[in-house]
């Protein structure tokens, strides 16, 4: 097992536009990023398969905004799977497009959400989807999340690839994508371990 460090507040060298282009989100200069609206997604450098994702984050406080649209971001597994960011506090009954969610597909068990401008960590256990030696899909990807210490997806069968991706098929290793929803959300303390 490999650590990755792939942001840890002090530059955006382990991260491109989708484009191949330089990175284009704000540096705080506190040790966080955050996401600078129509300045697009970010792409990992580093490909992998299976791993242990952690992405800490803050939605911003948007007391004024539709839900949907209060500090929407996602984190994309492979470019291709999201896992849905949104200020999703005190909802009930949370759906696949609210926060924990795996995006059109599959809503969190529960809401772990804490409320706006207070850190939130996913920790994200991936398996990616397995070819044989013709190219042929054999088994797909799951994905087990943990947010801020509770389970909210467990061991979830990724049958396809949600929209708004750099890809529309399974990988066997890819990046990590951040999605910019134009939303002023921040991210810290960003890693993969390699399984």
């Amino acid at each position: 097992m490999a650590k990755i460090i792939l942001f840890d507040g002090t530059n955006l060298d382990m991260w491109r536009k989708t484009d191949g282009s330089p990175a284009e989100w704000e540096l705080n200069g506190d040790g966080t990023m955050t996401v600078v609206a129509r300045k697009g997604d970010i792409m990992s450098t580093v490909k992998f398969k299976d791993a242990h994702i952690h992405v800490e984050w803050m939605a911003p406080d948007m007391p004024d905004v539709e839900h949907d649209w209060k500090g929407n971001s996602g984190v994309y597994i492979h470019g291709c799977y999201e896992i849905q960011i949104l200020d999703s506090y005190g909802i009930e009954d949370p759906t696949c497009w609210d926060c924990g969610g795996i995006y059109e597909f599959n809503a969190p068990i529960k809401n772990a959400c804490r409320p706006a401008l207070e850190w939130q960590t996913f920790d994200i256990y991936f398996r990616a989807p397995r070819y044989n030696e013709k190219g042929e899909r054999t088994e797909c990807a799951r994905v087990t999340i943990i947010q801020n210490g509770e389970c909210i997806q467990n061991n979830i069968l990724l049958h396809q690839h949600t929209p708004g991706g750099v890809t529309e098929y399974a990988v066997e290793e890819g990046p990590l994508m951040l999605q910019d929803h134009k939303t002023p959300v921040r991210f810290r303390n960003i890693w993969i371990e390699t399984l």
